[in-house]
């Protein structure tokens, strides 16, 4: 069994600062790419920013300049620190992961429980 634990979310003031952690526990053979989502009430669930094993990243451009995610490896661990918070990007984050749990499994897509987001003007 893996999980997929986040923490870092709260409330802010805009132009602030938060940072978002994400750690993954259990069997965990590999981890391949880690993001971050996104979803805003009556909004569909969008990326945020991808990174992959080997620290490729992809951001999505409403985010481009303001938020860096990263991760560390050997912590099964991925950050997403954002700068320059919009009331815009208020929403609950969600991690996502893809994990194999030994070198011959299928790869499981996995997500955290969420952590909101809120920004206020």
């Amino acid at each position: 069994q893996v999980q997929l634990v986040e923490s870092g979310g709260g409330l802010v003031q805009a132009g602030g600062s938060l940072r978002l952690s994400c750690a993954a526990s259990g069997s965990i053979f590999r981890i391949d790419v880690m993001g971050w989502y996104r979803q805003a009430p009556g909004n569909q669930r969008e990326l945020v920013a991808s990174i992959t094993r080997g620290g490729s990243t992809n951001y999505a451009d409403s985010v481009k300049g303001r938020f860096t995610i990263s991760r560390d490896n050997a912590k099964n661990t991925v950050y997403l620190q954002m700068n320059s918070l919009k009331p815009e990007d208020t929403a609950a984050y969600y991690c996502n992961a893809g994990v194999y749990t030994s070198w011959n499994s299928r790869r499981n897509d996995l997500w955290g429980q969420g952590t909101q987001v809120t920004v206020s003007t």
